[in-house]
């Protein structure tokens, strides 16, 4: 982000705010996106975010550090929306019976939806590390300046993250009534 920008945005002036907010709603929105897993709570979040931009840039004191800064606030506010609002999204099953699909793209979608589903069950703490790292493509070192925590603490949740999601993503696979007639003692 230009320095000079970032300046005269927080002298105040209007314009260079526009311009700054103009240049980082999408990257805001796909880190929201990625942690929320809902559009209309991203927008939320990424109007949030912009707000508090405005409000909190003349405290900003490197004008360098300005990205990271924006996604602590993106971050914050998606920890905001996810307490605030428990909204319930549906897994829609897919319906294979409209439209031939080709075997490898039919893989493909089932594989993303099992991928969608088990990341759906991380805590947005988890979610938020992976889309920094993996989506945005952040170094360690950089998430952990982005969410001001130690960069041991980013690689911690990073590798619990993706052990909570294999195991989810492997609890989803197992066959679906093996833990009731396990539970009954009955072994298949």
């Amino acid at each position: 982000m230009d320095r000079e920008l970032v300046a005269r945005a927080q002298r105040g002036d209007e314009s260079a705010f526009e311009t700054l907010a103009v240049a980082s709603h999408a990257r805001l929105y796909r880190v929201a996106r990625g942690v929320l897993r809902d559009d209309d709570a991203a927008d939320d979040a990424v109007q949030r975010t912009l707000v508090q931009m405005w409000r909190k840039l003349p405290q900003l004191r490197d004008a360098d550090r300005f990205e990271a800064w924006s996604y602590r606030l993106v971050v914050n506010a998606c920890y905001d929306e996810a307490k605030g609002s428990r909204r319930w999204t549906r897994v829609i099953p897919l319906d294979t019976h409209r439209a031939p699909v080709a075997q490898d793209e039919l893989h493909r979608v089932e594989d993303f939806d099992e991928l969608e589903h088990g990341f759906s069950r991380l805590s947005v703490e988890h979610r938020a590390v992976i889309v920094l790292r993996y989506l945005l493509d952040l170094t360690t070192d950089q998430v952990a300046d982005a969410l001001d925590i130690p960069s041991g603490t980013v690689a911690s949740r990073l590798h619990r993250a993706m052990t909570e999601l294999r195991a989810a993503i492997e609890a989803d696979a197992r066959p679906a009534g093996s833990a009731s007639q396990w539970a009954k003692g009955v072994p298949r």
